[in-house]
């Protein structure tokens, strides 16, 4: 998913539109925090990333993109308590 300016977007709008109506997903920033989103009226394959997540204000972006992926997972059933995960995890 691309990000833009408003600045990018005044200059090229009709592109970025057509790129939009091909069904990608442009979200437009202002000062560097995503707003808004360009994309198909309909979406394409259904799922949600956490891209569209961020472009729909309901998740905040990582301030550093640059940080490798974490070196495991651990899976959560529901009423697992998350303070003790964290205490086995860390040893403690």
């Amino acid at each position: 998913m691309e990000r833009v300016g408003t600045r990018e977007l005044r200059g090229d709008l009709s592109a970025l539109v057509r790129r939009a109506g091909a069904g990608e997903r442009i979200v437009v920033t202002v000062d560097g925090h995503p707003v808004a989103q360009l994309g198909p009226v309909e979406p394409t394959d259904g799922a949600v990333t956490i891209d569209d997540l961020v472009a729909r204000g309901l998740l905040q972006a990582a301030r550093r993109p640059d940080r490798p992926a974490p070196e495991f997972s651990m899976p959560l059933w529901a009423g697992t308590r998350i303070d003790q995960l964290v205490r086995e995890v860390r040893g403690r």
